[in-house]
């Protein structure tokens, strides 16, 4: 089981990550609000945490306009969902070894 326990990936440990992360493998993209909401997080904490999976170049930042608002979009880069597919697998693993 060590092997598996390995695998895991530690920016993948907060619950926030792991939902941002979620959110964003099943829908295209996904803006602040929309992820706020759904993840039922603060402004910041949620900013601490996508920044954080910014820097890992796990998500991309699409900054734009709707009228005069801003609108921040975030998407899943093909290194994140190597990632967080890899931590998930991982995790099966575990499970199954338990079970």
């Amino acid at each position: 089981m060590r092997v598996e326990i390995d695998q895991l990936n530690k920016i993948f440990d907060s619950r926030i990550r792991i939902g941002i992360m979620s959110a964003l493998m099943v829908n295209e993209d996904m803006n602040f609000n929309d992820l706020k909401a759904l993840i039922d997080a603060t402004d910041g904490n949620l900013a601490t945490h996508l920044k954080t999976l910014e820097e890992h170049k796990f998500i991309k930042v699409h900054k734009g306009f709707i009228g005069r608002k801003t609108n921040t979009v975030y998407t899943v880069t093909a290194a994140g969902e190597k990632a967080f597919r890899a931590h998930l697998d991982a995790l099966e693993k575990i499970i199954r070894h338990i079970s």
